[in-house]
């Protein structure tokens, strides 16, 4: 008897790329093609979600994994969580004024994890190089990418909280509508000049990092 699913079952001769957004998947694929292994195709597809749907991903949030290396023989796990700054203390908090971490701000950020989680995995277990797997994500936040609706909902729910960031809102604001090419040039500059560092690169330009809503 055959197991019930209101999915239709996805089969594959050379693999296979599962993500929330289309421009990812097709990025994974493209890396599989091209010879690259697993793991790069997850980094590849996990940059491109930082630029495609910036109302889930960014550079600033977290990348936990469970994945499975037949190298090592065994399940692991990647932590990319944030950690909280080293003078976030309960003490500190009080002393501003807050019973509570605040919802929102500056003070309620985490160092981003999500970044150093993905070099990380392409590091110990990837084979391409970092400028190869960013190089999709570098031409989507260049190049443009349709507005999803998602998207576009959760910038005109939070339209107000983006309009206190100079930075977000030059971004995001007026509300970009469903279709509409969106950009993300600062983005693209940052992971450029990352990748430029990496290879021991320029360092003395200035860029401020986007990291959405």
């Amino acid at each position: 008897m055959e197991a019930f699913t209101t999915r239709p079952e996805l089969r594959g001769t050379f693999g296979m790329v599962a993500s929330t957004h289309w421009l990812a998947s097709s990025a994974g694929m493209a890396v599989l093609e091209r010879g690259g292994n697993a793991f790069d195709a997850a980094v590849a597809a996990g940059f491109t979600l930082q630029v495609v749907e910036p109302h889930l991903n960014g550079p600033g949030g977290e990348v936990p994994a469970v994945f499975y290396s037949v190298d090592r023989g065994e399940p692991l796990t990647l932590c990319g969580q944030g950690v909280a700054p080293a003078a976030a203390t309960i003490e500190r908090f009080r002393e501003l004024g807050h019973e509570l971490i605040p919802g929102t701000g500056v003070l309620a950020a985490c160092v981003p994890g999500a970044f150093g989680g993905w070099l990380l995995l392409l590091q110990e277990f990837g084979t391409w190089s970092l400028d190869d797997v960013l190089a999709f994500a570098i031409d989507y936040a260049d190049n443009g990418f349709p507005v999803v609706g998602g998207m576009h909902l959760s910038i005109a729910r939070q339209a107000d909280l983006i309009a206190g960031w100079p930075a977000s809102s030059d971004l995001y604001l007026p509300i970009p509508e469903m279709g509409t090419q969106f950009r993300n040039p600062v983005l693209a500059a940052t992971y450029r000049r990352i990748v430029e560092e990496s290879a021991g690169g320029p360092r003395d330009e200035q860029i401020d990092v986007v990291v959405g809503a």
